[in-house]
C-alpha cells in the first residue's frame, strides 16, 4: 500500500507532538525522497527539533500564523507579476508556512558542489572570451556558443583589467529518491531570488524565532555585505565608488526584489532612461547633473542592454553601454556575454571540461543530459525519450526553436514520436535531460481553506541558491536558498506557473546571528565619508508627481464630501452655495458637465447630480476621479518603492483597498447611498493624513523630498486659489452675516474650521476670513504659507540662500506684499478685484513653476548622436 494513503488527516487538536506528526503526517510520494523522514518513519533530527520547538500550542496556532504570514506579505507588498499590468493588480507573493531544513551534511555537499562550479564558469567564461582553448580543443561544440544569442561577440576580447566576469550564480538543484543532489540549470544573466529569499527569511523566522534560535540557521547579511565589498575592490574608484542596481523597471515581474534588494543593500535603484554615457563612461542622471556610476548591479537580460549593438528596438538599455564596458570604465554584475552558460546542453560537457580546466572532477553532478547535435547523443537520447525531459537547447525569442519544457512522461506514445520526429530533424535545437521525481518537503494547509481539515501535505520542490564572490577568485555559497514548491505533480516547480516558496534553514554548528543585522561594515571615522543620497532624474518626477497626486486627492475628496454632507443636511443650502459646489464638482470633473443640477429637480428622489458624483468617485477610467487619482499616487510611489518604508507602502495600498470595498458597498444601497460615500471618504482622508504625516517625518530631506514637497504646494495653491476666487465669482460672499453657510463652506475647504474659530470665533466678517485663508503664514492651509514654503523648498533645491534666492524662487508670490485691508474690501460693486487679481497673481506663479520645474530638472538629457569604436 502507497504510504501517503495510509494516513489520516492531521487533528490540530491531538498532535503537540513530534512523535505524533510523524505518526500521522504523510509520506512523500512513492518514488520522492521523503525530507521530512529520510528514508526511515521517524521525523529527521532536524525536523524533529523544529517541531519540539513550537511550543505547547503544537499545532493548534499554525493556522492563526498563517493568517499572520499572509497579512505580512500584503502589508510588506510584497508581489510576483506573471504577466505586469500597468492597471492591473499585482499578484502577492507566495510562501509556505514551514522552511526547509537542510542539515549541516547535506549542507557541506551543496557548498563544495556549488563552489567547484562557479569557479569553473568563470573558467569558462576568462576563455570563450579569451583564448578559446576549449573549442580549440574539442570541449565545447562551437554550435553551442557561436550559435548561442547568448554568446556576444562584440564582447570578444574585451580587457577585464583581471577582472572576473561572473558575480552572482543561482544553481537550480533537485534531490533524487537516493537523497543526492544534482543541478538541473544554472543561471548567470540576471538570477533572480535574492530579494525574495531575504523577504522569506524576515517572515518566517518571525513566525518560528523559537526554533530559528535553537537550530542555529545560518545568517545571511556577511554574504551580501561581502559582495558589495567585493565589487567596491574591483573597482578603481575606490571609497567613493557607486554602485547602481540596473532595473527594467515597475512592470517587471520581479521589480519588488529590484527595489527590496536595492534599499536593502544601500544601492541607487536605476533604470536605462537614468543613466547616459559620455566618453566612454556611464553617468547618472540626477537633479544636480551627471554623476558617474562605477559598477551596475544588472537585472535586465543581456540583450535589452545596450540598443546600438544588440536590440536596436530596446528601449530598457542605455546607448553606448558596451562600449563603456569595453574600455573598462564601468563593472557589470554580471558581465554581458554570459546567457550561452544557460543552456541546459552545456551541462552535459561540463564534467570533462572541470577536469580540463580546474584538473578536478565534478563534485556536484547534473541529471544526464544529451545535447543531441551530437550524433552519439541523440542515439543515446531517443530510447530514454518516455523517462526524460526535452528542453530547448536555446533560449525564446532567438530564432529557434521555441516552447516549454515538455516531460516525456505525460506523452502518449503517439506524440513521443511526434517528439522523436521533431528533434531527428532539428537535433541541435533540442536537449534531452534525465527526468527524476522532485523530492517532497512538508507544507502546511491551512484549515480556513480545507473544510477544517488542516494538513502537513507533502509537495514537490527546487532547490535554488546562489554563489556569490567575495573577493579575486573567490566565491562563498550563500548559506540559505530559495525553495521553490510545485503547485501540483507535475514535476514542475515555477512561480510563473503558480507555484509557492518556501524559507531555506541551513543549520550550523554556530548560534545564528539574527539577520536583521546592520548588513554594512561601520564605518571607522578616518575613513566615513559624507554621502548625499542621489536622486534621478526619473525619480525626482515620480516623487514630484506622489506629492501632487496625494494632494490632489485630498482636495477632491474633500470637495466630493463637502457637496455630500450639504445636500443630505436638515438645512436647505443656499442658490449660491449650491451653485458654487457644483461648479467645483464639474470643475474638477467629480460630475461631468451636462448633468442636471439637483436644485432644479422638484422631487428630491431624482437626485441625478448626487447619484452620478457618487457612482464616479471610484471609476478607474475617470482621469478625475477619486479613485483614479489615488490608483495615480501608488503608481508614482511604486516608481520609487525603494524610497518608501514597509508602512508607507502599506498605509497606501490599505488607503486604495479600503476605498475600492466602501464604494463598492455605497454603490450597491442606493437609499443609503450617500451616507456610505460621506463615510468612504471620510475614511480615505483619515488613511490620506497618515500618508502625507509619513511623507513629511518619515522620508529624508533630500532633492526628492523637496521636489515631493513642492508638488504637493502647486497643487494646493491651485486647488485654493480656484476655490476662493469662484466663491467670489458666485457671490458666496456677498452678505455672510445673513447667509453664513458659504463662509463655513469655504472654510471646510480650506481645512481651517477649527483654527479659524480658536481665533476669530464665530465672526462672519471678510477680514478675518482673508488673513486666516489668505495672509496668515502660520496656518499651513494658508496661501501665504503655502508660498513661504514653496519659496523654501526651491531655494533649497537650487542650493540658494534664502537672503538671496534665484529667479524661480524669486518669481513664486510673496503674500506679505499685499495689504490684508484692500484685499478684503470691496468695490462700489461688490467686487473684491484686489483679491481677485492677487488670487491669480498666486495661481500664475504657480504654475510657472511647475514648467519650470519640469524643464530644469525632469529633462536634463537631449538626444544626442553616438559612436561606437570596434
Amino acid at each position: 500500500m502507497d504510504p501517503s494513503q495510509a494516513n489520516p488527516p492531521i487533528s490540530v487538536d491531538t498532535l503537540p507532538l513530534a512523535d505524533e506528526i510523524a505518526r500521522l503526517a504523510p509520506h512523500a510520494k512513492a518514488g520522492h525522497f521523503d525530507e521530512l523522514r529520510g528514508h526511515s518513519q521517524d521525523l529527521l533530527p532536524h525536523w524533529k527539533t523544529f517541531f519540539e520547538q513550537l511550543g505547547p500550542s503544537g499545532l493548534s496556532d499554525l493556522d492563526q500564523r498563517t493568517l499572520e504570514l499572509n497579512r505580512q506579505v500584503r502589508d510588506n507588498g510584497i508581489t510576483y507579476n506573471v504577466y505586469a499590468d500597468e492597471f492591473g493588480p499585482q499578484r502577492p507573493w507566495s510562501v509556505d508556512l514551514f522552511p526547509l531544513i537542510i542539515n549541516p551534511d547535506s549542507w557541506q555537499e551543496i557548498q563544495a558542489g556549488v563552489l567547484q562550479r562557479a569557479k569553473l564558469l568563470e573558467g569558462i567564461m576568462q576563455d570563450i572570451y579569451g583564448p578559446q582553448t576549449l573549442l580549440k580543443e574539442g570541449f565545447i561544440p562551437p554550435a553551442l556558443i557561436h550559435g548561442h544569442p547568448g554568446y556576444l561577440r562584440s564582447m570578444y576580447g574585451a580587457n577585464f583589467h583581471g577582472r572576473k566576469y561572473l558575480h552572482i550564480i543561482a544553481f537550480d538543484l533537485a534531490r533524487s529518491p537516493d537523497g543526492k543532489w544534482s543541478v538541473l540549470s544554472q543561471r548567470t544573466q540576471a538570477p533572480s531570488g535574492l530579494g525574495y529569499l531575504l523577504e522569506n527569511r524576515n517572515l518566517i523566522s518571525r513566525q518560528f524565532p523559537k526554533a530559528y534560535e535553537q537550530m542555529n540557521v545560518a545568517h545571511l547579511a556577511n554574504a551580501y555585505r561581502d559582495l558589495i565589498d567585493a565589487l567596491k575592490l574591483e573597482s578603481p574608484a575606490g571609497s567613493n565608488v557607486h554602485i547602481a542596481l540596473l532595473t527594467p523597471g515597475p512592470y517587471n515581474e520581479t521589480y519588488f526584489e529590484h527595489a527590496y534588494l536595492a534599499r536593502y543593500l544601500g544601492l541607487t535603484l536605476v533604470e536605462g532612461g537614468d543613466l547616459t554615457v559620455r566618453d566612454q563612461r556611464v553617468y547618472l542622471k540626477t537633479v544636480r547633473g551627471l554623476e558617474p556610476v562605477d559598477i551596475l548591479l544588472k537585472r535586465l537580460d543581456d540583450a535589452f542592454l545596450d540598443p546600438l549593438e544588440l536590440r536596436s528596438d530596446s528601449t530598457l538599455g542605455v546607448p553606448g553601454l558596451l562600449q563603456a564596458i569595453r574600455a573598462g570604465n564601468v563593472i557589470l554584475a554580471n558581465a554581458p556575454g554570459s546567457a550561452f552558460l544557460e543552456s541546459p546542453a552545456l551541462l552535459g560537457f561540463l564534467p570533462a571540461i572541470s577536469e580540463r580546466l580546474l584538473g578536478e572532477q565534478i563534485q556536484l553532478p547534473a541529471m544526464d543530459t544529451w545535447w543531441c547535435g551530437e550524433r552519439a547523443a541523440l542515439e543515446a537520447a531517443i530510447p530514454n525519450l518516455g523517462r526524460s525531459a526535452i528542453k530547448p537547447t536555446y533560449p525564446k525569442g532567438s530564432g529557434h526553436q521555441n516552447y516549454e519544457s515538455v516531460l516525456g512522461g505525460d506523452l502518449t506514445q503517439t506524440q513521443l514520436d511526434e517528439w522523436v520526429g521533431k528533434i531527428t530533424r532539428q537535433p541541435d535545437e533540442h536537449t534531452v535531460q534525465t527526468y527524476i521525481p522532485l523530492a517532497q518537503m512538508p507544507t502546511w494547509l491551512n484549515a480556513f481553506n480545507l473544510n477544517d481539515a488542516s494538513l502537513i501535505e507533502p509537495h514537490s520542490y527546487m532547490l535554488r541558491v546562489f554563489a556569490l564572490s567575495n573577493g579575486e577568485n573567490s566565491w562563498q555559497a550563500l548559506p540559505g536558498g530559495l525553495a521553490r514548491i510545485a503547485s501540483d505533480d507535475s514535476g514542475i516547480a515555477s512561480m510563473q506557473r503558480g507555484g509557492s516558496s518556501a524559507d531555506v534553514w541551513v543549520q550550523t554548528n554556530q548560534s545564528a546571528i539574527n539577520i536583521e543585522e546592520n548588513s554594512q561594515q561601520a564605518n571607522q571615522p578616518k575613513e566615513l565619508t559624507i554621502r548625499k543620497r542621489m536622486v534621478t532624474s526619473r525619480a525626482a518626477e515620480n516623487l514630484y508627481w506622489f506629492g501632487r497626486y496625494t494632494e490632489r486627492s485630498e482636495n477632491i475628496l474633500r470637495l466630493a464630501k463637502l457637496y455630500l454632507e450639504n445636500i443630505n443636511s436638515e438645512y436647505t443650502p443656499s442658490r449660491s452655495l449650491w451653485s458654487w459646489l457644483e461648479y467645483l464638482c464639474h470643475q474638477y470633473g467629480l460630475v461631468p458637465e451636462g448633468v442636471p443640477s439637483n436644485f432644479d429637480q422638484g422631487d428630491i428622489r431624482h437626485r441625478i447630480f448626487e447619484r452620478t458624483l457618487i457612482d464616479s468617485l471610484n471609476n478607474s477610467k475617470n482621469v478625475t476621479s477619486v479613485g483614479f487619482n489615488l490608483n495615480a499616487m501608488k503608481r508614482t510611489a511604486s516608481n520609487v518603492r525603494e524610497r518608501l518604508s514597509t508602512e508607507q507602502w502599506s498605509a497606501i495600498n490599505h488607503c486604495i483597498e479600503n476605498f475600492q470595498k466602501d464604494c463598492h458597498k455605497a454603490a450597491t444601497y442606493h437609499d443609503f447611498s450617500s451616507s456610505l460615500a460621506i463615510d468612504a471618504l471620510g475614511q480615505v482622508s483619515s488613511s490620506l493624513a497618515a500618508i502625507t504625516g509619513a511623507q513629511t517625518d518619515r522620508m529624508t530631506r533630500d532633492d526628492g523630498w523637496q521636489l515631493l514637497s513642492i508638488g504637493r504646494h502647486i497643487e494646493r495653491l491651485s486647488f485654493f486659489t480656484t476655490v476662493l476666487d469662484s466663491a467670489i465669482q458666485m457671490g458666496l460672499l456677498f452678505n455672510p452675516n445673513v447667509d453664513g453657510s458659504g463662509y463655513t463652506a469655504l472654510l471646510n475647504l480650506f481645512d481651517s474650521t477649527i483654527t479659524f474659530h480658536a481665533q476669530y470665533q464665530q465672526s462672519r466678517d471678510i477680514a478675518p476670513l482673508i488673513s486666516l485663508l489668505v495672509m496668515d503664514d502660520e496656518n499651513p492651509r494658508s496661501l501665504a504659507w503655502v508660498s513661504k514654503a514653496l519659496r523654501a523648498r526651491l531655494s533649497k533645491l537650487a542650493g540658494t540662500e534664502r537672503d538671496n534666492p534665484d529667479e524661480l524662487t524669486r518669481s513664486v508670490t510673496n503674500l506679505q506684499n499685499f495689504d490684508l485691508l484692500k484685499l478684503s474690501t470691496a468695490d462700489a460693486y461688490g467686487n473684491f478685484s484686489d483679491l481677485r487679481n492677487c488670487l491669480h497673481a498666486v495661481s500664475q506663479s504657480a504654475w510657472n513653476v511647475s514648467d519650470a520645474i519640469s524643464a530644469r530638472y525632469f529633462n536634463l538629457i537631449h538626444t544626442q548622436e553616438y559612436t561606437v569604436q570596434i
